[in-house]
């Protein structure tokens, strides 16, 4: 190894072991002012785009409490061997640049940032002139796509969520396909229509076929439906030709983002044989706005869930890539005055991993860019209160969900607005993804 290597290695490791000593000290307090109930802790620190009213060029940003720090302003003060070398990349108006670079300089810029951000650490904290260029209140911020979405794939890794489904279209005695327990299935996903939070979804419509014994019918879909998923954006991608080995493929993830890929049940049952989602899918998909990074993720790992039968060896980690991420949807309807939990779910309960994930989608050469979005598919658990999709929840409509207010659903009706959430809790302190949040506008009249 080049000592130029070895130097950049070197200084990364003791940023990270300063920053974990940190951690479980009074030091680790940042002097921005957090909520333990913010999503936004100093453990955190999360990647968004952001602009302001009074400056519309779009910024990297990273959130901490109700603040964000705009990159852009700080990038002289971030000093690593590696990042030094490519400070351009905070200037950019998308996170692509900054994916590219690869878990090195993602580490050393979190652990630089970690500590900037102390209490005890002057050089941010006492230039009020800097800080005032550099902080941001959220509230006064627009956020944006964190990335450039080359390419948009959507899993369908959780076997509860699968089983359900398969039980409800095809029997309880059929409810996997052969394939589901041997890879992770998946389909490609339309990368133009995926917005961020807070961007109204317009009701689909297309062709259903309500009463199988009739023709089909056009108009606006009557069941439209939540999926309740998580997605994570890719680093560092990979040639044609040459697959991510699942042994490297931690590195080639970035962070994760909460997703809700709305699904249209009525258009999605009429045309998916034989080809799959279609016109049911890709009509809107909406992503929080803020990117957590893998490593404030690390210290909420757990075991992998255990896959029987054997995955094939290119499918194979012992590592554990699993994560405790408390998940929940509700819905607020038009003229509510409170917003109604549906559900209550947890990313534990996926059944492929993001690696096996990523290693399966580049096995056959398939090549990945930064920025590219790989999605979880819906996540639901064992019990009736963590099935992540109405479709579930309302039992393909034969039973109704109860809201506040005495109001009744079995899918969405226009006018109503649903928010995901999702946060890792910590000793005093969460690792949060802020929310995922659209509201369902009226189909085009003609």
């Amino acid at each position: 190894m080049a000592a130029g290597n070895i130097w950049k290695a070197l200084f990364t490791l003791l940023l990270t072991l300063k920053s974990a000593r940190e951690l479980n000290c009074k030091s680790e307090m940042s002097f921005i002012k957090v909520d333990e109930n913010s999503d936004f802790s100093f453990h955190n620190l999360p990647y968004g785009i952001f602009s302001t009213p009074g400056n519309a060029r779009r910024r990297i940003g990273v959130a901490i409490g109700d603040q964000i720090v705009d990159l852009s302003a700080i990038k002289h003060l971030l000093t690593g061997p590696e990042v030094s070398q490519h400070r351009h990349v905070f200037d950019q108006p998308t996170l692509n640049a900054f994916m590219a670079l690869g878990s090195s300089a993602w580490r050393e810029t979190r652990a630089l940032l970690q500590t900037l951000l102390r209490a005890d650490e002057p050089t941010l904290r006492d230039n009020h002139e800097l800080r005032g260029r550099a902080f941001v209140d959220q509230s006064a911020a627009v956020m944006h796509l964190p990335a450039e979405i080359g390419d948009y794939t959507d899993f369908y890794s959780s076997r509860d969520h699968a089983t359900n489904v398969g039980i409800m279209f095809r029997g309880k005695d059929n409810a996997l396909m052969p394939n589901w327990l041997r890879l992770p299935v998946g389909y490609h996903g339309r990368a133009s229509s995926v917005v961020v939070s807070g961007t109204p979804i317009r009701r689909p419509q297309g062709q259903m076929r309500p009463d199988p014994a009739k023709p089909p019918v056009f108009g606006p879909s009557k069941q439209l439906d939540i999926e309740l998923e998580m997605a994570f954006f890719v680093g560092p991608g990979n040639r044609l030709g040459e697959p991510i080995p699942i042994e490297k493929a931690h590195k080639h993830i970035f962070g994760m983002v909460l997703m809700n890929d709305w699904s249209a049940r009525d258009i999605q049952a009429w045309e998916y044989v034989p080809l799959g989602p279609f016109l049911g899918k890709n009509f809107g998909t909406t992503i929080s706005p803020w990117v957590v990074p893998m490593e404030a993720l690390m210290p909420f790992v757990e075991p992998n869930t255990v896959q029987d039968p054997e995955p094939l060896p290119y499918l194979r980690h012992q590592d554990p890539y699993t994560f405790n991420i408390n998940l929940f949807a509700s819905i607020k309807g038009e003229g509510m005055k409170e917003a109604t939990t549906i559900c209550k779910s947890n990313f534990k309960y996926m059944y492929w991993t993001m690696k096996q994930q990523l290693a399966h989608h580049t096995v056959n050469g398939c090549n990945s860019r930064p920025g590219d979005l790989l999605a979880s598919g819906t996540i639901s658990g064992p019990d009736l209160e963590s099935f992540g999709s109405m479709l579930e929840l309302s039992w393909r409509g034969s039973k109704v969900i109860e809201l506040a207010g005495g109001e009744t659903r079995t899918f969405l009706k226009d006018g109503d607005e649903v928010t995901l959430t999702g946060y890792c809790e910590g000793r005093g302190y969460r690792v949060g993804f802020g929310s995922c949040q659209g509201k369902i506008i009226p189909a085009l009249q003609k």
